[in-house]
């Protein structure tokens, strides 16, 4: 082993360091980098020689090398900004996001997310974030594996008809009945003890108001008749009419509770056969339910629920806390259209870098555990974006580090150079 080796091992020390300062600038030139996490440089020494001396063998180091980057995946803060599209992880897990035509799962801490012209959410680059679809007509995550999220911006949401009303109400207890000798029409007011009116939908999305009308029953203690009436789209009569039957009963425990013991109690039904609105739309039968109570107190109703509504306009589209885009339409209505997935790596320090704040999963790291955003996997932030996790305190002082152990091994350069021409002298 000759002196020349200790030139190479100051050779080997610059290209480290050099290595090192790359690292760090790429850190520095990522400060303002959404979702950026830093890495640092790990030397390892390299294979030493073996020498023999009086005292036995001996080794000398050969020089340093790069032994590997590691990512850091410390958290970053959180900005604020005005965009409802724009999310921030706290916790492990990261974005999920596909090419178009390209089945590669990659993932993210960047959330500046944007619909983009065709309905779908996507990152700046335009690759798709994943998501658990809902079935639009169960309201349920759809099972099977994340896809692209989409809404579409143009046309009009379907309507959906009336086929259930609720009606939460109190009946007063002290209410007189009416006599058995007034029969019941909905034009006499002193026919009725008590009306209450609700607007449904039919199947084209027309809006159609159906009042019922409450009756305290004199041949029977603690029931109440109840009828109904609407009116069709050219203004005949619908319902129960003057001297009709009632269309059913409510019966109420002396504690002013609806009476459990009577199969049905409550529960009513305005027939298909009667909800013909002369419209071209196709009749459709209301189940009525009256979640009513027969206290001291006034008649009236505290809430009301009918399950119909007319077609609509797209309006808006946001992502709540818990990472569901929920479109908004003109008529009221907000539907649930998917729910951003996370992914969670057992090593994210085995990811691959592949750019655009982008990563690939590898042997290394792990396959992903995908779920919805919780306690494992991490909390979602709306309206917010995680900002680079570099310390540029930090790096600015390693960089002095680098830059120190960058001029020590020239000097070894330096000096071997002077101890060859030492050498080289001797000759003469």
């Amino acid at each position: 082993m000759g002196i020349t080796s200790a030139m190479y091992s100051g050779v080997s020390g610059i290209n480290t360091n050099s290595q090192a300062m790359t690292v760090i600038g790429n850190n520095l030139a990522n400060t303002n980098t959404v979702g950026f996490k830093g890495s640092r440089t790990v030397f390892s020494d390299l294979m030493s020689s073996t020498v023999f001396g009086s005292g036995g063998a001996s080794q000398i180091g050969r020089g340093v090398g790069v032994s590997r980057v590691d990512s850091i995946f410390s958290q970053g803060t959180f900005e604020s900004t005005s965009t409802n599209t724009d999310l921030a992880i706290e916790g492990d897990g990261f974005f999920m996001l596909k090419e178009v035509g390209n089945n590669t799962a990659f993932y993210s801490r960047a959330g500046a997310f944007r619909f983009n012209q065709e309905g779908y959410l996507v990152n700046p680059e335009g690759f798709q974030v994943q998501g658990q679809p809902f079935d639009p007509a169960t309201g349920e995550l759809v099972p099977g594996d994340p896809r692209e999220i989409f809404v579409s911006s143009s046309g009009l949401i379907p309507a959906k008809t009336t086929d259930k009303v609720t009606l939460t109400s109190n009946l007063d207890s002290n209410t007189v009945a009416i006599a058995a000798a007034i029969p019941f029409d909905p034009a006499d007011t002193n026919s009725y003890n008590y009306a209450a009116s609700t607007q449904t939908y039919d199947t084209l999305g027309n809006p159609h108001l159906v009042t019922t009308y409450f009756r305290k029953d004199g041949a029977a203690a603690n029931t109440w008749n109840w009828y109904w009436s609407a009116e069709d789209a050219n203004g005949l009569p619908l319902g129960n009419g003057a001297g009709d039957a009632p269309e059913g009963q409510i019966v109420f425990t002396p504690d002013g509770l609806l009476d459990k013991a009577i199969a049905g109690n409550g529960i009513g039904a305005i027939a298909v056969a009667d909800l013909d609105w002369d419209n071209g739309s196709t009749p459709t039968g209301i189940a009525m339910n009256f979640d009513t109570t027969q206290f001291n107190n006034a008649s009236r109703v505290i809430s009301q629920n009918q399950n119909g509504y007319s077609s609509g306009d797209l309006t808006n589209v946001s992502i709540n806390s818990t990472g569901v885009v929920v479109a908004s339409y003109s008529n009221g209505q907000q539907i649930n259209i998917a729910a951003i997935t996370l992914a969670k790596f057992a090593n994210p320090g085995g990811l691959n870098l592949v750019g655009s704040n982008m990563f690939s999963a590898t042997e290394v790291s792990g396959t992903p555990r995908v779920g919805l955003p919780g306690p494992e996997l991490g909390s979602i932030f709306t309206n917010s974006l995680e900002q680079s996790n570099v310390d540029m305190g930090l790096e600015f002082v390693n960089m002095i580090t680098v830059q120190r152990g960058f001029q020590a091994n020239s000097k070894i350069i330096t000096t071997v150079d002077e101890l060859l021409g030492e050498l080289i002298n001797l000759k003469r």
